[in-house]
């Protein structure tokens, strides 16, 4: 069967050890992105199997109605809003679901919470510039870090702050914020005294039709002087140009992000890439080498499941009838 991976930037999927899994079998490997979908079915035209790259080409009924050969996407983690499965399903498109990490996303967020908090590249950007300590920041010890969502990305970054002496705030369901104090946290009564109290907050908020735009300006605006914004999950949580609103207000708060809500970005005139106070990264969050090994070695093996007609984690099962 004709194979296809979308969307390898890095040209390293051939490279993992699990790739082998694929040995001997007709396999592309596209390594940039065709947003329009009548072109990337001109280039895909003969495949029966597509393997995901995570999130990053969406997949609906305009671009299933040109594949009239696919039987198979194979995701790398877990489906989201990227993925129309009852699109998949009305044209008997089966979808093997993958398994997903929270280690590599949350190492990121801390990251980033450290590097916006002491303001580390833009003491290096100085430096690179020949000036010496150009800023002062903040220490982690005795904040308080909100987090919204408490699940196992929420659950870990809670565990790190409380081991650099800082203190627990959660905002979510009833059941995120109670599963939290059962773990000695704290939680927020409302999402006003979230945004107003906490000196960092960091979202973990699963995307979906009820939180689409669930963070608005006036939260961005009500948080702390000196506060630092955190979002490794995904762009869409944010209203409609909230965060920059904010920022172009003059607002002082430091900012770190992952994810935008068209990627990827080459412009180097993108907005945030040009504000001293934000820190971006190209949506690596979950880009790491055992992370990378972990998520293809499931694909791989739905796909090899699926060929030997033993199809495994299929997420519309109905297909297959």
């Amino acid at each position: 069967m004709k194979i296809t991976i979308l969307d390898d930037y890095q040209h390293v999927i051939n490279q993992l050890k699990c790739f082998k899994t694929l040995k001997n079998l007709d396999v592309t490997i596209l390594h940039t992105t065709e947003k329009n979908p009548e072109i990337l079915a001109s280039l895909i035209k003969d495949t029966e199997i597509l393997i995901l790259t995570r999130e990053r080409t969406i997949i609906n009924d305009e671009l299933l109605n040109l594949l009239p050969h696919l039987k198979l996407i194979s995701q790398t983690g877990k489906i989201s809003n990227h993925l129309d499965l009852k699109a998949c399903t009305k044209y008997n498109v089966a979808v093997a679901e993958g398994i997903g990490s929270p280690v590599a996303p949350a190492e990121l967020t801390w990251a980033l919470i450290m590097n916006a908090t002491r303001k580390i590249p833009q003491a290096i950007e100085g430096m690179k510039k020949g000036k010496w300590q150009i800023n002062i920041g903040d220490s982690i010890y005795g904040k308080t870090i909100g987090i919204w969502s408490y699940g196992k990305i929420g659950k870990k970054i809670a565990q790190y702050a409380k081991v650099f002496g800082a203190d627990v705030l959660v905002w979510g369901s009833e059941n995120s914020r109670n599963a939290a104090v059962e773990d000695g946290f704290y939680k927020a009564e409302t999402k006003d005294y979230f945004f107003k109290n906490a000196d960092i907050i960091t979202l973990h908020i699963r995307l979906n039709e009820t939180t689409i735009g669930i963070v608005k300006e006036n939260d961005l605006m009500n948080m702390r002087e000196n506060a630092v914004f955190i979002n490794t999950s995904r762009a869409e949580l944010l209203e409609k140009n909230a965060l920059i609103n904010t920022l172009k207000t003059g607002k002082n708060i430091s900012v770190g992000v992952d994810v935008y809500e068209n990627e990827p970005i080459y412009d180097t005139n993108y907005d945030l890439l040009k504000m001293d106070n934000v820190i971006c990264t190209p949506h690596i969050g979950y880009v790491e080498k055992d992370g990378y090994e972990l998520y293809f070695e499931k694909a791989f093996e739905n796909v090899i499941n699926y060929i030997n007609n033993t199809p495994t984690n299929i997420a519309n099962p109905e297909v297959l009838k």
